[in-house]
């Protein structure tokens, strides 16, 4: 029996899981992303809303670094390395040299203008000056921006994690005050260097192994594929490296990959990104304590204001220079620098190490993430077409195993023919489906075509099936009874159920 309080818990998380599931529809509709509906259910149901206290940083810290793994996963599988190839060379810049500026202008806003300690403002300025993946993609995936820009920007936040993890855990453990200078920049040297090699091993590794083995159960992919990732994330750890950089690039070498059962694997960790977002939304508002906050609007603002109109048109100048990048770009790569839960979860570290102003830094971290996200995403699309960014024929990306069937509320169905099958030597005009379902393509072997009636079926071939909603069943016994019976199976009473 599963206890009372562990039923209740359930009950709980399914409520608020539905929630977060409903507000994404309400988070497309604004453009703004649903990390900030996360947050406010998070706000709601705490200390000062339901009334649940919650005050583990150290845990959130922990769960919020996995969930980051996670989405940086999700990022790599569903990026295309032909979209990405061009933008490497801005991208790495801007996640490496851009955050280095990011980091000092920033610093010294908060040192002059707020009067901190120069250990509190370098703390404040590397943990917001990553930009953050769930945040990226969720906005600017809706955008047609023109040339290379939404590559850049969607590299950019897969790539500056690493960097910007390794700034913030030296200055709170004060190694780089003992190691020095070249020290610092030979540890962040090392643990890149590891994290790019253990990510692209195991990324072969893992498109080797996938393209290889026949699993039973198709839904075993998409488990294995995040197996590996988490690997490659753990592994890289374990060696005191960047595993952020790790899993982001084993994603992107598995996700170009030819894998059996790709799209469904995609669509599973996208789910799996999701869930990973609202859960880490959630418990970052839960930690936050709304009573504090008021105090840290001011500081917020300052340190915001500095970040979005000085620190990230700066970085982004430094690392365009050898690229040549346009001006209007330039300015668009500065607006579009969103923020979100990559600073929240970074800023629990301090607070969890109980370091001194760990409190503030991470409630002027809440906040400003809060402020510009709120003003930066909802206006994307309006300085993009003011910048003239936008490329209304660019070519998009369609998913072609779920878009087009979702909108005319068809199903997908694959049948594999398999040994002493009725189907073997039976022609695509005895299956004699329903009206709504069309065998629309026939895998044998290496070779795909498009049936005609008189195509004949052999063991071994797999077929694709496009069935209307309101046939499939149909469409599924009538198979069924061919497999079994034949083309005369109606005949013989084979109704295939």
């Amino acid at each position: 029996m599963i206890s009372e309080h562990l039923t209740l818990v359930l009950l709980a998380g399914s409520v608020i899981l539905l929630l977060a599931v409903v507000a994404v529809r309400a988070a497309v509709r604004t453009g703004l992303p649903s990390l900030l509906i996360y947050l406010g259910i998070g706000l709601a149901i705490g200390d000062a809303g339901l009334g649940i206290r919650f005050s583990d940083a150290e845990l959130t810290q922990s769960l919020g670094l996995i969930a980051l793994a996670v989405i940086l996963a999700e990022g790599g599988l569903t990026a295309r390395w032909d979209t990405i190839r061009p933008a490497l060379g801005p991208a790495a810049l801007l996640a490496t040299v851009g955050v280095l500026v990011s980091v000092v202008v920033t610093a010294v806003i908060a040192h002059w203008v707020l009067a901190t300690d120069w250990r509190t403002a370098l703390l404040l300025g590397a943990v917001v000056s990553g930009t953050d993946a769930a945040a990226v993609f969720s906005v600017l995936r809706r955008l047609p921006l023109r040339g290379r820009l939404a590559a850049i920007l969607e590299a950019e936040s897969g790539f500056n994690d690493a960097p910007v993890v390794l700034l913030v855990t030296l200055v709170v453990s004060n190694a780089w005050s003992q190691s020095g200078l070249w020290g610092a920049l030979g540890t962040m040297g090392y643990e890149l260097a590891v994290g790019i090699a253990i990510g692209l091993l195991a990324g072969w590794i893992g498109q080797q192994v996938l393209s290889r083995v026949s699993l039973p159960v198709a839904g075993l992919y998409p488990l294995a594929i995040m197996a590996f990732a988490m690997l490659s994330y753990t592994g890289t750890t374990l060696l005191h490296a960047s595993g952020f950089l790790a899993i982001y690039l084993t994603g992107l070498w598995l996700g170009n990959s030819h894998l059996p059962h790709r799209h469904a694997s995609i669509g599973f960790v996208e789910a799996l990104a999701w869930l990973a977002q609202i859960g880490m939304f959630v418990l970052l508002g839960l930690l936050a304590s709304p009573l504090r906050l008021p105090a840290a609007i001011v500081p917020a603002l300052v340190i915001g204001t500095g970040l979005l109109l000085l620190a990230r048109p700066l970085s982004v100048l430094a690392s365009s220079l050898p690229f040549r990048i346009p001006l209007r770009d330039q300015a668009f790569l500065s607006w579009a620098g969103l923020r979100g839960a990559v600073p929240i979860v970074l800023a629990t570290i301090p607070l969890a190490t109980h370091s001194v102003n760990g409190e503030l830094i991470f409630d002027i971290v809440f906040v400003l993430v809060f402020v510009f996200t709120l003003i930066q995403a909802p206006t994307l699309p309006w300085v993009a077409r003011r910048l003239g960014v936008v490329a209304d024929t660019e070519v998009r990306d369609v998913d072609v195993e779920v878009a087009p069937l979702d909108q005319i509320n068809a199903d997908l169905l694959s049948v594999t023919v398999p040994p002493h099958s009725r189907l073997h030597g039976s022609y695509v005009l005895d299956l004699r489906l329903p009206e709504g379902a069309v065998v629309s393509l026939v895998t044998r072997g290496d070779d795909t075509s498009v049936p005609s009636l008189h195509t004949r079926l052999a063991v071994g071939d797999t077929l694709l099936v496009v069935a209307a909603d309101g046939v499939r069943e149909e469409a599924e016994r009538r198979l069924r009874a061919v497999g079994r019976a034949g083309p005369l199976a109606r005949w013989f009473g084979e109704s295939g159920r």
